[in-house]
């Protein structure tokens, strides 16, 4: 995908279980006045920067605030809108694929709908996008066991099929793995990518290790008759 510039303000969609990840794709539907308005600002900016708004996720205990402003974490990631539909009465159908991530700096209330000034992650050296090649044997032997307890088998060979180089794969991964918000937001969270793998193969880990322990324990016992 030809690269955009990424303003130093976004909108930002916050929700509390939804992380967006660079290079994938997230659906969205938009049935809120203010993120309504906020579709609208964004497909009205200038070419250059039209189009980008900034995800992040709300922090815990985000309910009582909902329709104000809850606290969000500050790492996010920056999505253009790639798709649009429009439906009655405003609403929206959207598709967003993920560009880079960044750090929120200040955030600004003079809209129904709130905005923040960013800073995006320095880029890294050209080989920051690539794994060791025994972290991605690691990462692709835990992704198998932690298959077979889910069976989850042709899913991921299907995956494993595409041949994804690194950053695309340990991105989907991240996104499409059933994790919970928090731990998807740890891996947006990480250092690079190396940190961001090692992180997922110990979610991975311990994801395999509870399934197997729950089969155990739900396991029909012998009575001795």
């Amino acid at each position: 995908m030809t690269p955009h510039r990424i303003p130093g303000c976004l909108p930002l969609f916050p929700l509390p279980s939804t992380v967006l990840f660079p290079k994938t794709y997230l659906p969205l539907h938009i049935f809120e006045p203010r993120y309504q308005e906020m579709v609208r600002d964004s497909l009205a900016e200038p070419h250059s920067e039209r189009r980008i708004i900034g995800m992040v996720l709300l922090k815990e205990h985000w309910e009582k605030e909902y329709y104000g402003n809850p606290p969000i974490h500050r790492v996010g990631c920056a999505g253009r809108i790639i798709q649009v539909q429009n439906l009655s009465d405003g609403r929206y159908n959207l598709v967003l694929y993920g560009l880079e991530k960044f750090t929120v700096k200040d955030q600004l209330f003079d809209r129904s709908y709130r905005r923040a000034r960013i800073e995006l992650t320095p880029p890294g050296r050209e080989t920051a996008f690539l794994l060791p090649e025994p972290l991605r044997t690691r990462l692709v032997e835990a992704l198998r066991l932690y298959a077979q307890v889910r069976g989850w088998e042709n899913q991921i060979q299907t995956v494993l099929a595409m041949r994804l180089e690194d950053e695309p794969l340990v991105q989907l991964l991240s996104a499409e793995i059933d994790l919970a918000p928090g731990e998807k937001q740890f891996l947006l969270e990480s250092d690079g990518l190396v940190q961001q793998c090692q992180r997922l193969i110990d979610l991975l880990k311990f994801m395999t290790d509870a399934s197997r322990f729950e089969k155990e324990a739900n396991r029909p016992k012998d009575s001795g008759n």
